[in-house]
């Protein structure tokens, strides 16, 4: 028997902008999906995955209770739906070369669903490797190359607006910075945080795509715009701070979009910087956090009251600043916070009604025999 598992992420800074070809600082979580496998001796696949309802933060599948699918990869899969993942994962590692084999996988997480934590990423990602490991070992073994064919199963099958964040983030695992300039560049960032990272649940689903293409579409129509003058990325103007000028050329919609990308990308700047040297300023890090939250709330409008409302109360019980996880609109959201006041900021956010829990930072994608 195979087992596969791959962790959650939290995005720290470059929110919304790995689409962008610019750049993020990601770091996989000890929340992770997993699955174990067997081979089968005809092409059949057998799939047994914890049901969608357990959806929140914590929540256990005390009751065994399964969602069951199967496919003949003999034939061929027409998708049914944009998120068909188990036809479009089982048609991208054919398109690879893999040669599959029928198989028996049973699928388990505590990865809250529809959240911001990349659950739907994390499952694909996770059986696109157990089906790759059931038949090449040394390919699956590839985690950059396992989250590409993920990104590829996921997003581009599908013609979806994602970026490539969450599968390099959680097939790599740790605080990784990952540069989209020119294809994929992740570096591992050696550094010791005192701080800790609290998750919350703000028990609201979200509209993932929608969310996605109504920030990057306006932010791509205003580079398209600004192309005149010789813009052509979010990058630019922090290599020129006197473009932005051009930006008042802009309608309201799209001078607020492209400027709350401009501020964010010289968050993640100055963040990569502080990281790369190991000499972390712990309230200079939440302050950070704040700010590219604000811009996510105000500029992108991606945020919720809810959101906010535990956001704040964290800080006023000791957090350093914090920010919603994910693509916005609901989900999870995060502070960074001195190890001694966890526990004090986890009970004022349950008092609340919504459900913490304290992170710690984990490995990527792992293959064992069981």
């Amino acid at each position: 028997m195979l087992k596969v598992s791959t962790p959650s992420r939290i995005c720290l800074f470059g929110e919304h902008q790995d689409y962008l070809g610019l750049e993020v600082i990601a770091s996989g979580i000890n929340l992770r999906f997993s699955t174990k496998a067997e081979k089968r001796d005809d092409m059949l696949l057998h799939i047994k995955i914890r049901d969608k309802s357990i959806s929140e933060l914590g929540a256990k599948n005390i009751d065994n209770k399964y969602e069951e699918y199967t496919i003949d990869m003999s034939q061929e899969l027409k998708y049914e739906n944009n998120r068909d993942y188990f036809k479009s994962i089982v048609n991208v590692l054919k398109k690879e070369g893999f040669p599959l084999v029928g198989a028996d996988v049973t699928m388990d997480s505590e990865i809250p669903i529809g959240k911001g934590m990349c659950s739907s990423t994390t499952m694909v990602l996770v059986l696109t490797t157990t089906l790759a490991a059931l038949c090449d070992r040394g390919r699956a073994s590839d985690s950059k190359l396992m989250a590409k064919l993920a990104w590829k199963a996921e997003v581009e099958e599908f013609n979806e607006p994602g970026g490539m964040m969450d599968q390099y983030a959680s097939a790599l695992g740790g605080l990784v910075h990952i540069d989209f300039s020119d294809g994929v560049v992740p570096e591992k960032l050696d550094v010791d945080l005192k701080g800790c990272f609290i998750l919350f649940d703000s028990l609201q689903q979200k509209d993932t795509i929608k969310v996605l293409g109504d920030s990057k579409y306006p932010t791509q129509e205003g580079l398209k715009e600004l192309e005149q003058y010789g813009i052509h990325s979010i990058r630019d103007f922090y290599e020129n701070p006197e473009l932005e000028k051009y930006v008042d050329s802009l309608d309201e919609l799209h001078q607020r979009k492209i400027r709350a990308n401009i501020d964010n990308y010289r968050i993640q700047r100055e963040a990569l910087d502080m990281l790369s040297s190991g000499n972390v300023d712990d309230e200079k890090l939440g302050q950070l956090l704040s700010r590219q939250h604000k811009n996510l709330r105000d500029g992108l409008q991606i945020s919720t009251p809810i959101i906010d409302k535990v956001l704040d109360t964290a800080i006023q019980n000791g957090a350093y600043g914090g920010k919603f996880n994910g693509s916005g609109g609901g989900g999870c959201m995060y502070c960074y916070a001195p190890v001694g006041k966890a526990e004090q900021i986890v009970k004022a956010v349950n008092d609340m009604g919504y459900p913490a829990m304290v992170l710690k930072q984990d490995k990527g994608v792992t293959i064992t025999d069981c």
